[in-house]
């Protein structure tokens, strides 16, 4: 059985490439996103095809924000497809709408808190209040769970401050920007290695690129694992 700790994610063009990855990956990976960059090249058919004929789970990136009404109808839509994870903004009265458009569903509802390609320099271009990153972070956080977010994504350096809030308690911590030794960073600011992210708290952690832009996916995947496991 997979190791569900590691979500692989789908970052290629189109549903066809990543039913490819998918089956050149095969049981060495259980859980895989899919993103907005798929949104139009047969995403949620390929989720649907990977949930219902492969066995796999699912986490939807769609990080939506909208008004409540708008993210409500969109998530009920999207539940109907038997998802495991969705993400949405965390401000609280998207989540507050996210979770009533999930209702009588098993699906997660993550709140994303500050995008791990961020530093406190992009934060300051996009206008968004002085402060440390990491306090934001938090802040951000709580508020979601607050709202009732089954979880939240966070940076694998916010992870142990996220897992220690109260309001965590019980609550799923998703950590994107993980890198396993040696790989390069790419676009990605603040990251860990995959097993320090799960040291730290996190539940699952999300890989991409050092996974499927290498010949070899599944010894890619496996060795994350491996460090997982050694973490």
């Amino acid at each position: 059985m997979s190791d569900d700790r590691l979500i692989v994610a789908l970052d290629v063009p189109h549903a066809v490439a990543g039913l490819e990855l998918a089956e050149k990956l095969g049981d060495a990976v259980g859980f895989y996103k899919i993103g907005l960059g798929m949104l139009t090249g047969g995403g949620l058919a390929l989720a649907n095809e990977l949930k219902q004929e492969h066995g796999k789970r699912i986490f939807l990136d769609m990080k939506l924000f909208d008004i409540g009404a708008t993210v409500e109808a969109a998530v009920r839509g999207l539940a109907q497809f038997d998802l495991d994870f969705l993400t949405v903004h965390g401000d609280p009265h998207v989540v507050a709408a996210a979770k009533q458009g999930a209702a009588g569903t098993d699906m997660k509802i993550l709140a994303v808190t500050i995008l791990t390609s961020l530093d406190r320099a992009d934060l300051d271009a996009a206008l968004i209040q002085p402060g440390d990153l990491g306090d934001l972070v938090l802040t951000r956080a709580g508020r979601a769970l607050d709202a009732g977010a089954d979880g939240v994504i966070a940076s694998p350096q916010e992870a142990a401050a996220i897992r220690a809030l109260p309001e965590a308690r019980g609550k799923l911590i998703v950590t994107p920007g993980v890198r396993p030794q040696g790989a390069a960073l790419g676009d990605q600011k603040r990251v860990a290695t995959p097993g320090q992210a799960i040291a730290d708290g996190a539940d699952h952690i999300v890989v991409g690129r050092p996974i499927w832009q290498v010949e070899d996916p599944a010894a890619a995947a496996r060795a994350v694992l491996q460090e997982i496991s050694e973490g």
